[in-house]
């Protein structure tokens, strides 16, 4: 044979060999008709390639759903700020920060002060080109008193931003962060065109691969490919559409009215597997299910009853039943083992009918009953994991009341609305990250209004610490007063598992978020 297999791939990979010449070296090579068949779909398939349409049907989204970025509070429209705009650093896949609209930066000696490197010759969609004015105009956003933003308490951390020059942004913190770089990941943080000093949250203008067309919320989003984009992009349009009944959703993968569906019933996922043209992506990440208690409020403002609900179900039924199989069991830490850091604090946190008792004659309480508001819209399973949660607590001494709420709406009037509900975390690649967004005292998505003195001067203390043995010792002693005193509940921590067409192909998966990452629209092409 006079041209090697590695030489033939090449010229599939660049679209000089056909599937029929391809075919008929192989079989010269001798191999069989329908191995070489198989080989030039595998080459084809792994080479990324321009042009196509990508549609994805999503378990989110809400009729409540705005483009200011500080609102975003699910997928859907987080999914946005990797369509349309781009970050200062994106997250690569290994969970490591990796230059985006920043080609560097560096800090002081202290970690008190950052500075962010632009890349040149960035273009907004409007025309206009990226400077250090547009990032400090929209990190300021979502700072100062009256922002609602959701990034309000990640970025208190900053007491200055500052441009030095046009290509330069300089953060002067209160405290010294060792992992700075990673808060400016945040998906709430895209970066906008700066007009007078602000911007417009609403216009839907950025930097990203893609240029808005439509939004409606909770029913969908389109954009077209942005010519001028800085970087690669493979799809010529994408559309994002809310389909949030799980048998509708899959119905439309299988039908071929979207190309990915993420959360498919994993009751039914097997029936997927058995279809020829569909895969099934299955990631570990730090995503995990809770169902948060409001400490403010009675019965969950007693420390005991909050350990009586932490011990009255089988948390492995839950991810036997529920996730079947696809995840592990949660022990009220937020931080996945993956996560630096992180413990398994103990006592471990299981179901004890015995415990339950002793908790419950601490607090006074003879037979506790206690309302547990569940919707699928907080995770795929919510209603059957509450149902199945009550069954459980029965036996010990708890009547769980199950109230099945609206899924839509149901981020804006049950979570953070109601005393007992379910949610879902994404998680956060570092333990700062993770506790700042959603445990520090009095920070927006505190979903359990929680506030501990010593959890609260720990947090602040670690996140400047340099000696990594005492920085270990104060996110140790932090989860451990989580685990027992916080109003959070781990229930258990979900892979992520999506499926789509195999008209579609991706490379390695991210694991931060779901959506591989939420940089899916940008990474993946059209097989």
């Amino acid at each position: 044979m006079t041209i090697s297999f590695i030489k033939m791939k090449q010229l599939v990979s660049t679209g000089k060999m056909s599937r029929r010449d391809f075919v008929q070296l192989s079989m010269a090579a001798g191999m069989t008709a329908v191995a070489g068949e198989n080989l030039f779909n595998a080459t084809a398939r792994a080479t990324p390639k321009k042009g196509g349409h990508f549609k994805s049907g999503l378990g989110h989204g809400s009729t409540t759903d705005t483009l200011d970025p500080g609102t975003w509070e699910n997928s859907m429209v987080s999914d946005i700020g990797n369509i349309a705009f781009d970050y200062l650093v994106d997250i690569d896949t290994k969970n490591n920060v990796a230059p985006a609209l920043a080609e560097s930066w560096d800090s002081s000696d202290e970690v008190d002060r950052w500075t962010f490197q632009l890349r040149k010759g960035v273009e907004f969609h409007n025309g206009k080109t990226l400077d250090a004015d547009d990032v400090v105009a929209s990190i300021n956003h979502h700072r100062g008193e009256d922002t609602k933003s959701a990034a309000k308490s990640i970025l208190a951390i900053i007491k200055d931003i500052k441009t030095d020059g046009k290509d330069k942004v300089v953060f002067e913190l209160n405290s010294g962060s060792a992992d700075f770089p990673y808060v400016v990941s945040d998906y709430h943080l895209p970066i906008m065109p700066a007009k007078d000093g602000k911007i417009d949250p609403q216009a839907g203008i950025g930097t990203g691969p893609f240029k808005m067309e439509n939004f409606e919320p909770g029913v969908r989003y389109s954009a077209t490919r942005n010519e001028n984009y800085h970087g690669e992009s493979w799809f010529d349009s994408v559309e994002m559409l809310t389909i949030l009944d799980v048998v509708a959703r899959q119905n439309a993968l299988q039908s071929g009215d979207v190309h990915f569906i993420d959360r498919p019933d994993l009751k039914t996922v097997q029936l997927l597997k058995r279809n020829a043209e569909l895969e099934i992506d299955q990631v570990t990440g730090f995503g995990h299910y809770v169902a948060p208690m409001n400490v403010t409020m009675a019965p969950f403002d007693n420390v005991d009853v909050r350990l009586a609900l932490k011990h009255c179900f089988k948390r492995d039924e839950l991810v036997n039943k529920v996730l079947l199989g696809y995840g592990t069991p949660g022990n009220d830490d937020p931080l996945a083992p993956s996560i630096k850091y992180a413990i398994d604090p103990e006592p471990k946190h299981q179901y004890d009918p015995e415990k339950v008792k002793f908790h419950l004659k601490k607090a006074g309480i003879d037979r506790l009953k206690v309302d547990l508001s569940a919707a699928d819209a907080a995770f795929a399973g919510a209603v059957d994991a509450a149902i199945l949660m009550a069954e459980h607590a029965r036996d010990t001494g708890i009547d769980i009341n199950v109230i099945r709420e609206p899924s839509d709406g149901y981020w804006s009037n049950v979570w953070m609305k109601k005393p007992w509900c379910f949610s879902y975390w994404g998680g956060r690649p570092t333990a700062d990250w993770m506790f700042t967004t959603a445990y520090a005292a009095g920070v927006d998505w505190n979903d359990t209004f929680w506030n501990n003195a010593r959890f609260n001067e720990l947090l602040v203390q670690a996140r400047s610490e340099r000696n990594e043995a005492k920085r270990a010792e104060m996110y140790t002693e932090m989860q451990n007063i989580l685990h027992e005193d916080g109003g959070i509940i781990v229930l258990m921590f979900n892979d992520f598992v999506t499926a789509h067409s195999k008209k579609v192909a991706h490379g390695e998966l991210n694991s931060n978020y779901d959506h591989d990452g939420g940089y899916m629209y940008r990474r993946w092409w059209m097989a």
